[in-house]
């Protein structure tokens, strides 16, 4: 439940907003869920609830902007998987095998796991087969019961069912679960369709694009508009980060997946040549981390590496900490078109923000709090978690009684599929 008035309190804030910038103690308040003040020592006497951050961190949530949040049901189980083997056994052997409720087990399991490491927003780039509508509605119940703030790209489905789901279940704009297409590549007529449908519903578009040109075959066709995220763009022609740039579309980056299975190196120099600050994005569970810490460190090693060792041009430069911080934060805001709304601690914003303790041993003592988030921290630093100003996470505990349950499910799903 939403506090009508809540204040966080004495916190080091990290705000992400240039005009505000880090604050070594301030307070935060939050009224109806929304961000009012960010300063010190606010006088909020008749605060309905306080959370006491004095000796923490305070930022806003983490944004993920490309999960395919189903497979958290198949959480580890393809580590050792190359791009080809995980569409062999992933897409085409075990994902046939979902039932609704494994569907349902899935996304309220990746957005739990999400909530627990201070991710707040998840596009969840839905590209499993959608058979029923009840398949499609026990991944949308799961979306809403979480409490998570997502984008719910819908794919592998029909149209018919992606007009029923924005007519009748995600029709708002701002609402917590939002609607997004998942426009995958295919022939030129199946391309047009799909695109077409996207704006006939008036909703964004997401693909996975890597290699060649895709961005200029899209422009080719006439079908490129702003607010697409295009995931990936490893080993892409010279160019195409600049169209997406000139679209009005954003970069999704998946560093860990990107380098385990084969994709190519994760293009930051060349989105930073091309004037794109990417987002970044977990992809697929059954072989990373669900957390924006696994991301961030991966992101800045590889960027870093990229550039010292001459992979990345000549002229790159080396990627901070700060950066990869906005990439985890701002960025993935901004690719989501929804920068207006959260990705800073901004007042006027939804209050989606987290409390890191800096007291554990692997963290204190703290000397850049920015390098420490990016470098030294991981989910179990993760105190308290607020989507739109409803605490989620307290004390370095969910707040989903029924998480028991769901994790017994979760190995009942794991034990019958052993043998597939």
């Amino acid at each position: 439940m939403t506090s009508a008035r809540l204040l966080v309190t004495g916190g080091r804030v990290l705000s992400m907003d240039p005009a505000i910038g880090e604050l070594p103690s301030a307070d935060i308040l939050v009224t109806d869920g929304r961000i009012t003040e960010v300063r010190p020592d606010i006088d909020a006497t008749d605060a309905d609830e306080r959370i006491d951050a004095r000796g923490c961190l305070v930022l806003p949530g983490f944004v993920d902007t490309h999960r395919h949040m189903w497979q958290a049901a198949l959480r580890g189980s393809g580590a050792d998987q190359t791009l080809d083997q995980y569409f062999a056994t992933v897409l085409h052997t075990l994902a046939p095998r979902l039932s609704a409720d494994d569907l349902h087990l899935g996304n309220l399991l990746s957005a739990l796991g999400a909530l627990d490491a201070g991710v707040t927003t998840v596009q969840d780039i839905s590209n499993v087969d959608k058979t029923t509508e009840e398949h499609t509605d026990a991944l949308l119940d799961a979306l809403t019961e979480s409490g998570l703030r997502s984008v719910f790209a819908y794919g592998q489905g029909t149209a018919q069912d992606a007009r029923r789901v924005r007519s009748d279940r995600l029709h708002a704009k701002d609402g917590l679960v939002t609607m997004a297409l998942n426009a995958e590549a295919g022939s030129d007529d199946n391309i047009r369709r799909g695109w077409a449908l996207a704006r006939e519903l008036d909703v964004p578009t997401a693909l996975h694009v890597r290699g060649g040109s895709p961005v200029s075959r899209l422009r080719r066709l006439g079908v490129l508009r702003p607010g697409t995220v295009f995931i990936h763009g490893t080993g892409m022609a010279a160019g195409e980060l600049e169209l997406i740039r000139d679209s009005g579309g954003a970069l999704s980056v998946a560093p860990a997946i990107e380098m385990t299975m084969g994709h190519g190196l994760p293009p930051f120099a060349a989105a930073a040549a091309a004037g794109l600050r990417p987002s970044l994005s977990v992809d697929v569970e059954v072989a990373a981390p669900s957390d924006m810490f696994t991301q961030m460190r991966a992101a800045f090693q590889i960027g870093r590496f990229a550039a010292l060792q001459g992979h990345a041009g000549p002229e790159a430069a080396l990627l901070t900490a700060r950066e990869v911080l906005e990439f985890a934060t701002l960025g993935g805001a901004e690719a989501l078109g929804m920068a207006d709304r959260i990705g800073s601690l901004t007042p006027g914003k939804q209050a989606d923000l987290l409390v890191l303790r800096t007291d554990r041993p692997g963290v204190a003592p703290l000397h850049d709090a920015t390098a420490a988030v990016v470098s030294s921290m991981d989910r179990a630093d993760v105190d308290t978690v607020l989507v739109a100003g409803r605490i989620v996470k307290r004390a370095g505990r969910l707040q989903y009684a029924g998480l028991p349950r769901l994790l017994a499910r979760a190995e009942e799903v794991r034990d019958r599929l052993a043998g597939c």
